[in-house]
């Protein structure tokens, strides 16, 4: 039997393993879409950004109990996390940070900073998790584990 004579799909299956391809895509898609809604947040730039980060990441909650949230903190942003740290109120953020990790909230602080600013890490709140590097674990969450970013 000729390739002419064949069918169209079997002469040049492109078009065939194409069309498999965005099946494959769509339904992986839809398998990803019934799960929680993850999101890493990133603190970079102090207390105020925390104060704020801090009361959208209640209001996430509020608006999504059930959402997956990351909160990664690097440069001036590890600082709410250190023990001791106090918003301009006076209010210790660690007890807003363990109020948040009781509602399933992760914090992470980078030991780069850390080490480059020469903190000790002991500093770091017990409810906060050193990584190795912020933003690679921001691009990991992202690239890895499809998390959305956001940044207060």
């Amino acid at each position: 039997m000729s390739s002419s004579n064949l069918p169209k799909n079997v002469q040049n299956p492109m078009p065939f393993m194409r069309r498999l391809a965005l099946l494959l895509l769509l339904v992986a898609t839809a398998a990803l879409a019934d799960g929680p809604i993850k999101v890493v947040y990133h603190f970079s730039e102090g207390l105020d950004q925390a104060s704020r980060g801090i009361g959208n990441l209640n209001n996430h909650l509020a608006a999504d109990p059930t959402a997956k949230i990351v909160v990664v903190a690097n440069g001036a942003g590890i600082d709410f996390l250190l023990k001791g740290a106090k918003d301009k109120n006076s209010n210790a953020f660690e007890t807003a940070v363990g109020d948040l990790a009781l509602a399933g909230v992760e914090f992470r602080v980078c030991n780069n900073t850390l080490k480059s600013r020469g903190i000790d890490p002991k500093r770091v709140i017990s409810d906060a998790q050193i990584v190795p590097a912020g933003v690679v674990e921001i691009a990991r969450l992202q690239a890895r584990e499809g998390y959305a970013y956001i940044k207060p």
